[in-house]
């Protein structure tokens, strides 16, 4: 998916811009000044964002259409209509996102473009893995001799198919989806107890080790090993590979993780430096 750089884009790096300077201006040596740059950092990046996951959105609709095109197809094909004036005579119905798409489709069959070719082009425009693998299926059946009918019912089953095993997917795991959410919370709150209670503890029981450590290793942020930089590193870690896993669960691929990478991760940023007042 390509993301092209819009207008729209300069209003949240705008006021993303904004909120930083005001950070550095009067929050620099405030226990919120993290908390406030992980903010603006993510309002900086969020139309980008945004673009990614309504295109995500969109390409589900086409999807949902595409099946509604099929059908409407078949039921066509099977008056004994040819393929190419079957999708002349459905073009003029309303498929959501993918109408666009449909509609130059039936105006270069018009232009008399070989059907084959359109269609190859029609895949290749909305970008889609299904519609794609079934425009394929499509065209080396037609060439193969088959029974065009009989392959279009074919792959309206397979997309149904698809739609209906996605749907059972999600809704199987959505408990898991929770879990995942909570145990990372959980993960956060165990790191934040360890770094604000346990290891000030230990420093005190410590005290008379020589760098204020135990186990040969410093527990201060000078020391040899700077456990507090270790431990975010570990929840960003966690965060973001939980949300690719959660995608690829509850969704079946793992670019639809990336949204919840980017909620786990945003979200611990902003709890860990708001509860510690730095990182």
């Amino acid at each position: 998916m390509k993301i092209k750089f819009k207008l729209e884009y300069l209003i949240g790096i705008t006021l993303g811009l904004l909120l930083l300077i005001i950070d550095l201006s009067l929050f620099l040596k405030t226990r919120w000044f993290f908390s406030i740059l992980v903010l603006s950092l993510f309002i900086i990046t969020s139309q980008f964002w945004f673009d990614f996951f309504r295109e995500n959105k969109r390409q589900k609709q086409i999807e949902e259409y595409f099946l509604e095109f099929i059908r409407s197809l078949v039921e066509t094909v099977k008056g004994g209509i040819s393929i190419p004036s079957a999708i002349l005579n459905i073009s003029d119905k309303d498929y959501g996102p993918l109408s666009p798409y449909v509609e130059k489709l039936s105006s270069q069959i018009r232009l008399g473009i070989p059907i084959h070719e359109a269609l190859l082009i029609f895949a290749n425009d909305t970008q889609n893995k299904v519609i794609k693998r079934s425009i394929a299926i499509i065209i080396e059946a037609e060439e193969s001799g088959g029974d065009v009918e009989d392959v279009l019912v074919a792959v309206s089953d397979s997309v149904v198919q698809v739609k209906r095993v996605s749907e059972e997917r999600k809704s199987s795991t959505f408990s898991q989806i929770v879990q995942g959410y909570i145990i990372f919370f959980v993960f956060i709150g165990i790191m934040l107890v360890m770094q604000l209670k346990l290891f000030p503890t230990l420093l005190e029981f410590s005290g008379g080790l020589v760098g204020g450590g135990f186990g040969g290793i410093s527990l201060q942020k000078g020391g040899d090993l700077n456990l507090d930089r270790i431990f975010l590193a570990m929840i960003l870690i966690q965060g973001f590979f939980s949300g690719l896993m959660i995608g690829k669960f509850s969704e079946g691929s793992i670019k639809y993780g990336v949204k919840h990478s980017l909620a786990l991760v945003v979200v611990a940023l902003l709890i860990i430096t708001t509860v510690k007042g730095g990182i």
